[in-house]
């Protein structure tokens, strides 16, 4: 039986985008310097003789969001839906476009309008399923991270006037 991974679990997600790294977990292995191995028993759920140090965690995802592996920052989001808490990617002043500050606003709005509909597709059949819940939580960390960037936006923007 195929084991159905969890983007909401912060195992199952650290363990999911661990996988995704290019070359697999063979080559991440490589580059934290630990055998394969142990990184998999580290890694896998049900095992629960291994854990990954906090700092270990750290540096996998940073090797991931380097490679370029989708959701790499998801364990981090699963860690911190558990406590109640969310985070969103804030950008750095030289990866911020120059565009109109109404397109940003557009941009969130619409990421809003992606959690409204994910939760009212949900709730349809008046029963929100464990992958729906993970997709409405994709959806909140999308528009979380739209308006952080709106956020640095109007920052860069109030900086860029000294007469502000």
């Amino acid at each position: 039986m195929t084991r159905k991974y969890s983007d909401m679990n912060q195992h199952d997600a650290l363990y999911k985008v661990a996988r995704a790294y290019p070359g697999g977990l063979e080559a991440l292995a490589i580059r934290l310097e630990m055998s394969v191995n142990v990184l998999r028993n580290k890694l896998a759920p049900g095992i629960e003789s291994h854990y990954p140090s906090f700092e270990e965690l750290s540096l996998i995802i940073e090797q991931c969001h380097a490679a370029g592996v989708k959701d790499a920052h998801l364990p981090l989001h699963a860690l911190l839906g558990r406590h109640g808490m969310a985070a969103f990617l804030v950008p750095e002043p030289e990866h911020i476009n120059k565009d109109d500050l109404s397109q940003t606003v557009c941009r969130v709005m619409s990421q809003v309008g992606d959690v409204a509909e994910a939760v009212s597709n949900s709730l349809m059949d008046g029963v929100i399923t464990v992958a729906e819940a993970d997709l409405i939580e994709k959806e909140f960390q999308g528009a979380l991270t739209a308006l952080g960037e709106w956020r640095a936006r109007i920052r860069i923007h109030h900086k860029g006037d000294p007469h502000r």
